[in-house]
């Protein structure tokens, strides 16, 4: 993308007038003597082809220079850059800063980036059954790179942004090499064979259970986690050109046994995709570039003696020095910085009140706690979990605790607000996603749909196979489709294309907000054309607005997973824990 910024002689002025996405980039910009300072500035961003049909008022020298120049690669991407063009830029023309703020990029690097990018799109216009857009084809042009000089790559975009098509287009390009792999989550196995025939057809897909492997070039082998733990040691005595991990958060743990298979895998490169490389603390991060690029990020004590500890405590050079230590081998791009094309997202976040019923057994599950106790160890763990476990499913239906299942509205308040939604959805034609982190709440949901709307809504859940997810995947993105899905937080959270919706209600909360920002993001995607509405539901006066509350403190819970959530519980005194627990009746 190009930024078009203004200058007022001394600083930096407002936007620009004409096309493009507004937005705000940080640029190295003038102060004093001549030097150079990092700042934020109100840019208008532009791909290659738009900014060079643009007509801005009073173009700089910058701007003239690079439209030239952009012409010229578009007219040729095959042409080699010339002295002459880099030496035409001025400093305002690729003053992007490195990650540290310590340096900016060179004009003959800028001006590679764009013809690299532009011959990217060329070489693949035959053979990738896509039209990549601009970052997409810079992306797999980093991937190249990258892997040339470091053998490995993390490609960490934000979910919605293609990561699979840039990877395919990669896989396309080293097809000759050898035999290639991708391993992925199960879930995602059928989506991934599906993706690579739509889209680089000539090459051969082998969706691998287990059991012998006769592969050679031009052939992608498609496996599940699980399988590669399994079966790792079949996997590890093949040489592949490439090795691809898919939500490779999945290996964040590297003492698990299915990290230990990741890396015995014998691959002249290596890539990892995942939209959070960071899901809790930074040793995940190490696990991941570790992977990638061993020879790099070979010693963990190092990697926690140089970062992970002055970060904790709050090192900002220790923060900008990871940042620029990482920068050559992970690629990670916003939808903000380049995806401009992608429709707004809305978040609302509604709250429910309880009914009559859902308060009086929601007091009397917590008083029973109570006066059980807690407990202890191991046993305190336990408790906690339960005891949250159960208000949660109060607070979704209480039917779901007393086994009162025959009549199921008008019992529970978010029950109502969301047959709410769905019925204004349905009246306006727009397909909705529910999701929810427990069963038995998404078996409710889909026989109260079948109830109040005579709606048959699948219901997307870890039991099912392979084969019945993508049928439902598939079923609902047809134009004639259903027009509700509900789904499993968990199950359903990553590597799914749902674009046919543009609303996404959240039943329940979460603990780890990016989780459900995963699973919002099956909708807003490439290939949305909508707003997407993302609503969730909280329970009022309950331990739901304590896991909303530390949602909006985004900070604090940066570090907080899963397990993490009920822990920190855990490790209250029972005083505290019951404050956090109990209904605050004065909302």
């Amino acid at each position: 993308m190009f930024a078009l910024w203004s200058w007022t002689g001394f600083a930096t002025g407002p936007f620009p007038d004409g096309p493009g996405e507004r937005g705000t980039v940080a640029l190295a910009v003038p102060v004093a003597d001549g030097a150079l300072m990092v700042a934020d500035v109100d840019a208008v961003l532009l791909d290659p082809e738009t900014f060079a049909d643009s007509t801005p008022e009073q173009p700089g020298e910058s701007v003239l220079s690079w439209q030239r120049i952009v012409r010229s690669v578009l007219a040729d991407p095959a042409g080699e850059p010339l002295d002459t063009d880099a030496d035409a830029l001025p400093v305002a023309a690729h003053a992007v800063p490195d990650a540290s703020g310590t340096a900016i990029v060179s004009a003959q690097r800028a001006l590679r980036v764009l013809r690299d990018t532009e011959a990217v799109t060329a070489d693949l216009r035959a053979t990738l059954k896509a039209r990549l857009r601009p970052y997409q084809a810079r992306g797999v042009g980093w991937l190249r790179e990258t892997v040339a000089a470091h053998g490995g790559a993390v490609l960490a975009d934000e979910m919605g942004l293609g990561k699979t098509v840039q990877t395919i287009g990669f896989l396309l390009d080293r097809a000759a090499a050898g035999p290639q792999l991708v391993v992925c989550p199960t879930s995602l196995v059928g989506n991934w064979a599906h993706e690579i025939g739509r889209f680089a057809p000539g090459l051969r897909v082998v969706v691998w259970r287990g059991g012998a492997i006769a592969v050679d070039a031009e052939t992608i082998v498609v496996t599940g986690y699980p399988t590669l733990r399994l079966h790792g040691r079949l996997l590890a005595q093949q040489s592949w050109a490439t090795a691809v991990f898919d939500e490779a958060q999945a290996l964040k743990n590297p003492r698990t046994q299915v990290a230990k298979a990741a890396r015995a895998i014998d691959a002249a490169a290596t890539v990892a995709l995942t939209g959070t490389p960071v899901e809790n603390h930074l040793d995940e991060l190490w696990a991941l570039l570790h992977l990638v690029a061993p020879r790099l990020f070979g010693h963990r004590t190092q990697f926690r003696r140089r970062f992970v500890r002055p970060i904790h405590e709050g090192s900002a050079a220790a923060a900008a020095r990871l940042r620029d230590t990482i920068e050559p081998v992970l690629l990670a791009r916003t939808k903000s910085q380049v995806a401009a094309a992608l429709p707004a997202k809305i978040h609302s976040d509604l709250l429910c009140d309880l009914t009559a019923e859902q308060e009086q057994l929601y007091d009397q599950l917590l008083d029973k706690a109570v006066d059980d106790g807690f407990g202890a160890g191991i046993e305190r763990h336990g408790r906690v979990l339960a005891a949250l476990t159960a208000l949660k499913q109060v607070c979704n239906h209480p039917g779901l605790i007393t086994g009162d299942l025959d009549e199921l509205a008008g019992r529970s308040g978010k029950l109502d607000l969301c047959t709410d939604i769905v019925a204004t959805n349905l009246e306006t034609e727009s397909p909705t996603l529910i999701f929810t982190q427990y069963r038995q709440t998404g078996e409710l949901l889909v026989r109260h749909l079948a109830d109040r709307f005579g709606v048959t809504a699948p219901f997307f859940h870890g039991g099912l196979s392979q084969p019945e997810r993508a049928e439902i995947v598939a079923r609902f993105q047809a134009e004639d489709g259903p027009p509700v899905l509900v789904l499993s937080l968990r199950a359903a959270g990553t590597g799914l294309t749902l674009t046919r919706a543009a609303d996404v209600v959240h039943f329940d909360r979460w603990w780890n907000p990016a989780v459900e920002a995963q699973a919002s993001d099956r909708v807003h995607r490439i290939g949305q054309t909508r707003t997407v509405t993302v609503t969730t539901l909280t329970s009022t006066t309950t331990v739901e607005e304590h896991i909303a509350g530390m949602h909006d403190r985004k900070a604090a819970l940066r570090d907080l997973g899963d397990a993490a959530g009920i822990a920190t519980l855990a490790a209250l005194d029972d005083d505290q824990l019951i404050e956090i627990l109990r209904r605050k009746r004065e909302n």
